[in-house]
């Protein structure tokens, strides 16, 4: 009997079969390539929610710190007395459910991530990232701090660097 071109022994692969390895090969590398893109872009919303959350509250609190300095200059009343905290988050009517305390900027490290601090020693609000990596330049921590300053006639928080979030600045 007269031999074919295949060897004895050697289970022969079809063309076939190799034609739907490589398609099944290529599906998959394109599914894989696709959920990385999806995971990246669904870190890159989160942290721009984090950011607009972040800005958010910087906002409510450089306000009641201007309602507050309205208030000073109003002539007396019953609903204007009291004392005046250095506080910015005391100055709301409820505190945010993510505002951890009044906490010493060393030990900040053992606050969750995502959450508010006051350090009353340097008269600074610190917020503890979530999403750090976003944060520009690298070298800063996961903490973003704001200090409160005094200039004439008004209270303003102002940030201890010049962070840039996601591209854009954070004051």
């Amino acid at each position: 009997m007269a031999e074919s071109g295949r060897s004895r022994g050697a289970p022969s692969v079809s063309p076939w079969l190799n034609r739907r390895l490589v398609e099944w090969s290529v599906a998959a590398l394109v599914l894989v390539t696709l959920f990385l893109v999806f995971g990246r872009q669904m870190q890159t919303v989160q942290a721009q929610g984090e950011r607009l959350a972040v800005r958010f509250t910087l906002k409510i609190l450089r306000e009641a710190l201007r309602l507050e300095q309205i208030l000073k200059r109003a002539p007396p009343t019953t609903a204007a007395t009291g004392t005046v905290s250095r506080n910015p988050f005391a100055l709301l009517t409820s505190l945010p459910a993510n505002f951890a305390g009044e906490i010493s900027s060393n030990k900040v490290d053992t606050v969750t991530p995502g959450n508010w601090v006051f350090d009353p020693q340097c008269g600074c609000v610190g917020y503890r990232l979530m999403y750090p990596q976003w944060l520009e330049p690298e070298q800063f921590a996961d903490v973003i701090w704001f200090r409160l300053t005094q200039t004439p006639g008004e209270v303003r928080l102002v940030a201890q660097a010049p962070y840039i979030w996601l591209g854009q600045p954070l004051n």
